[in-house]
């Protein structure tokens, strides 16, 4: 029985004008003409057997089955382009790789990577984001800054750039007012802003408050947040206390975003590392920039 693939030409002009509900935006995107992005979907729908698009007065919607092609068709493209760019990557000897976590990336590896840039001209960058507690293909990277214990990798090389302390963190704002915060026993007047998710089994909250000595502690209130980016963000918008992590709240404490009001810290045998196959460790771009990582982002994380 013969097999009936439709073309990725057709898969592209489906996808966008579903993505915009326009065959003229879609025409745009793809660099085509509109009735070629309307010939390119009607030969879909002849191999399908079934219209993907309707006309409501002068605007298109997709049918239950265009809804329904939808999510395996993006899935597809994306798989495709995902390939593709590891394929083209490998060959490019002069562009390194970088996955990295979200909130890392933004408060610690941006703000230090030009000096990179500067030291390091040929080689070119791309930066991935790591999904917290989900482990990255090696395939997708060159080098990786992961988060976790010494022995999280078994296989990789993993070498720990930061030491990792624990405190709370707030605006400055929550210092004053009418519930000042001025030891830890004030927080029963705040709201706790803690980072929960599945993923995440650690409840560092709980584990400081056992170092202060308040283990029935309880806040004025609750916000939680599935990433640290988001809270970190909510502490600095003065909507209660998150729990800092030295590596990455030592920006934000430098330019007085967030303050840290009491001087109780927890040690903690977590912290950031660089992680890549063993195979990775005679690149030279990998080398300097392991070398350049360890130097510069581990100074900088040490400054908290």
């Amino acid at each position: 029985m013969a097999s009936h693939l439709p073309s990725i030409t057709a898969l592209r002009a489906f996808e966008a004008a579903a993505r915009y509900l326009s065959f003229s935006r879609a025409a745009v995107e793809l660099n085509l003409t509109q009735s070629a992005v309307s010939h390119q979907i009607r030969k879909l729908e002849e191999l399908l057997g079934t219209s993907l698009f309707e006309r409501i007065g002068s605007a298109v919607a997709l049918t239950d089955a265009g809804a329904e092609y939808l999510g395996p068709t993006r899935a597809a493209i994306t798989e495709l382009q995902v390939a593709t760019d590891r394929a083209v990557g490998r060959r490019q000897e002069n562009v390194l790789t970088v996955a990295c976590l979200g909130t890392f990336a933004i408060k610690c590896l941006f703000p230090a990577l030009g000096d990179f840039v500067a030291r390091n001209p040929d080689i070119g960058l791309r930066v991935r984001t790591l999904v917290p507690f989900v482990q990255a293909r090696p395939d997708d990277y060159d080098i990786s800054i992961q988060y976790g214990m010494d022995a999280d990798w078994p296989g990789f090389v993993a070498q720990r750039i930061t030491t990792e302390q624990l405190f709370p963190v707030c605006s400055p704002r929550l210092l004053e007012g009418s519930s000042p915060l001025r030891e830890p026993g004030d927080l029963t007047n705040h709201v706790i802003i803690k980072t929960v998710s599945p993923l995440i089994l650690r409840d560092d909250w709980r584990l400081w408050l056992n170092k202060a000595g308040l283990n029935d502690l309880r806040g004025a209130g609750e916000l939680t947040c599935d990433l640290l980016y988001p809270s970190y963000q909510a502490a600095i918008a003065g909507l209660g206390v998150a729990m800092g992590r030295s590596a990455v709240v030592q920006g934000d404490i430098a330019e007085r975003q967030l303050v840290e009001p009491f001087s109780v810290r927890l040690s903690s045998p977590l912290g950031y590392h660089l992680v890549y196959p063993t195979h990775h460790a005679t690149i030279a771009k990998v080398e300097r920039f392991a070398d350049w990582a360890s130097d510069v982002l581990g100074r900088t994380a040490l400054r908290t």
